[in-house]
């Protein structure tokens, strides 16, 4: 099963999984990976891996349904997305897979549906929280951004390199990313009534170059969760911290985790 991809069926529906450095024990801690709106198991590259060898725990990444090899989702997205991945889903999907000790480790959408779970859920299972370039309102730098790529989608030459990891998935991946985000009613899309509910340690990455969002969702993550929160802004980096400033977000994910106790 180790680092080999496969199919899981949750909720009737097949997604693409992958287990990487797989536990040797029910009751290990693992990495789970939610990906970003644009993203899929093999978008994460070879970060899972890497921070797999450095901490000794396992990571588990999936794609959700509309993304990479996973099945396709009906367009246009509902308002709820991310609350429907993080309070029905997630669960589910480690109940599928017998995990019951998990650290989150999300990008973007990812970490935003990672803040749902904890805040909304309550899951026991769940232990810690890593949050990469996290959303918990719209903003028009987002807005701004997402725009951009819309045109760079249909002229500038994103479709192609996005078809290279989501195959036929493409065109539901990017729509149901880019459609919802530009709905005008969901510009009032705000999470932080979850914050108060998170009682879990949680590390807060950004890159100080975030083309999506600014300090201002920092902060209100900071604010919410509290001293449990802690923050690393990343200098010359933008929304992509794993891949832009990779090595210095490794390092500081493997010393988050190195201080949460009963690391086994």
């Amino acid at each position: 099963m180790t680092n080999e991809t496969k199919l899981i069926k949750v909720n009737g529906i097949s997604l693409e999984a992958k287990w990487v450095n797989a536990r040797s024990h029910q009751n290990d801690r693992v990495m789970v990976f939610l990906h970003e709106g644009l993203g899929c198991v093999s978008m994460w590259r070879d970060f899972p891996q890497n921070l797999s060898n450095l901490t000794g725990l396992s990571s588990f990444v999936y794609s959700r349904q509309g993304y990479g090899k996973s099945d396709p989702v009906p367009l246009p997205r509902n308002l709820d997305f991310m609350h429907a991945e993080g309070l029905d889903v997630l669960p589910n999907i480690l109940d599928v897979e017998g995990i019951n000790r998990a650290i989150l480790v999300g990008h973007s959408d990812g970490a935003s549906i990672a803040l749902i779970n904890a805040g909304g859920a309550r899951d026991s299972r769940i232990e810690a929280l890593v949050l990469l370039a996290a959303h918990v309102f719209n903003e028009d730098i987002t807005v701004k951004s997402i725009k951009e790529a819309k045109k760079a989608f249909k002229i500038g030459g994103l479709r192609e390199k996005l078809a290279k990891y989501h195959g036929t998935n493409v065109d539901c991946a990017f729509w149901g990313w880019n459609d919802i985000w530009l709905a005008p009613e969901f510009k009032e899309w705000n999470i932080e009534s979850y914050l108060a509910n998170i009682i879990l340690p949680s590390l807060v990455v950004q890159g100080e170059d975030d083309q999506y969002g600014t300090s201002a969702q920092v902060n209100a993550i900071q604010t919410g969760i509290g001293p449990e929160a802690k923050v690393k802004i990343i200098p010359n980096c933008g929304h992509s911290p794993q891949i832009e400033q990779k090595d210095i977000t490794l390092e500081v994910i493997a010393r988050f985790i190195e201080t949460l106790s009963n690391n086994k």
